[in-house]
């Protein structure tokens, strides 16, 4: 799987390095304005006699400049009790954020990124350093996958790419004081990567070293079938990089069925509440939808 089709689907890898100043620094800015076209990024509703669920696809990092906020999802917005995000993403998640990165994703004292890597695997991982700028050290506390996070999320940050651009940042720009949810931790989403054995590790970092100048690319595709409303567009070219069935089950299909189980028990209590998270979970086969239309929960698009 391609990694910028796998950054699409969690939002803690962005919002870590949002968290982090030193990370999120933008090195450069090459973004473009651009207005939404067509009918902009697809909204969806579920709904019985007490209750209203809106279903917003996100984009977790987008260039600045990018509008797609109209005033369907404004009223959509404005009008919800709630608004849910995959993971906390309140102005006190940043220290968690921290901590909990720290926690899962340094390597234990005395030993060094470079120290479990072999001689082939080094020289990959020196040249991928110099492309991004940075001193070869600069990582030896890096566990692999953190190490490959940040060969991902970090080029595109360079290209004009942030997380303080990103859908939820703004959708909670414009709600402050609404009442917060999430649907997962932080700790669960890193621990998706966190979870990998260290040879998946080491090849998971080396993929996104190899792949760095794709991240970009690929990542403009998806915004631009998002901005247009165009979800199967936009699952065409998530399903691209799906070439591992283990990972798309964790990183996807495991985590869409969990999310219409939520979304069936909150509609036992009144109330309205928008949730926002990666609109590849709302696209294509065994999106949310699928799972809910399979417990005969009626989802209908609102734009």
């Amino acid at each position: 799987m391609k990694l910028a089709n796998i950054l699409a689907l969690t939002a803690a890898p962005f919002a870590l390095f949002a968290a982090n100043p030193a990370l999120a620094d933008d090195h450069a800015d090459h973004s473009t304005a651009a207005a939404a076209t067509g009918n902009g990024p697809a909204l969806w509703k579920v709904a019985d006699e007490d209750t209203t669920i809106y279903l917003f696809g996100t984009v977790h990092v987008l260039p600045k400049g990018l509008e797609w906020y109209d005033a369907t999802i404004d009223k959509a917005l404005t009008g919800s009790d709630t608004i849910v995000t995959e993971i906390p993403m309140d102005a006190g998640s940043d220290a968690q954020m921290q901590e909990m990165t720290m926690k899962l994703g340094m390597l234990p004292a005395g030993t060094t990124l470079r120290s479990v890597l072999n001689a082939e695997q080094t020289a990959a991982y020196t040249e991928a350093m110099g492309k991004i700028g940075i001193p070869v050290e600069a990582f030896d506390p890096l566990k692999p996958w953190m190490a490959g996070l940040t060969f991902t999320v970090l080029p595109l940050m360079q290209q004009g790419y942030s997380p303080e651009t990103g859908v939820e940042k703004v959708l909670l720009s414009k709600v402050p004081g609404k009442q917060t949810g999430a649907l997962e931790t932080i700790e669960f989403q890193l621990g998706i990567f966190n979870g990998m054995d260290q040879e998946a590790q080491i090849k998971f970092m080396l993929e996104a070293a190899a792949g760095m100048g794709e991240a970009a690319p690929v990542l403009d595709r998806m915004v631009a079938e998002w901005v247009k409303g165009d979800a199967d567009s936009l699952a065409a070219v998530m399903n691209e990089g799906m070439t591992d069935p283990a990972v798309a089950e964790a990183l996807l299909y495991s985590r869409n069925a969990n999310w219409a189980e939520w979304i069936d028990a909150r509609l036992d209590q009144p109330g309205s509440v928008f949730i926002a998270v990666g609109a590849g979970h709302l696209a294509g086969a065994r999106s949310v939808q699928d799972y809910l239309a399979q417990k005969g929960i009626t989802v209908s698009r609102v734009k």
